[in-house]
């Protein structure tokens, strides 16, 4: 057995949060983080920010990939964030993504939410993204 075999996947949450129904973009990313050998569950689309949380604990995910599309990202990704650690997690890397302002990445950023990836983004810089991260969240 090689010693990729052996290695644990990284497990990916990825979720559609809100009233977003384009999930296109999300739909790459799920092939994409597969290809990259994670272990993926997509959370469907309308997630709840209590859902993601709840999926989280139950499917033991290492990171949460967050998609959206229509500007509500400023309150639901970190409801998101807070959800996770209220249920006593603390070690689940949290990374956004889709049409975000650059001034409002720091904002992110303070509430947990790291990456916050643009339309345009290569596939292989938030995988990159997600294995240099992922060792500090696990600290």
């Amino acid at each position: 057995m090689s010693q990729k075999s052996q290695a644990k996947r990284i497990r990916i949450l990825v979720s559609k949060l809100g009233l977003d129904g384009h999930d296109r973009g999300a739909l790459v990313l799920c092939r994409a983080f597969r290809d990259a050998g994670m272990e993926v569950i997509y959370s469907g689309l309308f997630a709840t920010p209590e859902r993601i949380a709840q999926i989280v604990e139950d499917e033991d995910i290492d990171v949460v990939a967050l998609s959206l599309l229509n500007g509500a990202h400023l309150t639901l990704f970190p409801r998101v964030a807070k959800a996770i650690k209220a249920k006593g997690i603390n070690d689940v890397l949290v990374i956004g993504g889709g049409v975000i302002p650059e001034d409002d990445k720091p904002d992110l950023e303070k509430s947990g939410v790291l990456g916050n990836f643009g339309p345009g983004t290569p596939l292989s810089a938030i995988i990159d993204f997600i294995q240099a991260n992922l060792s500090k969240a696990k600290k």
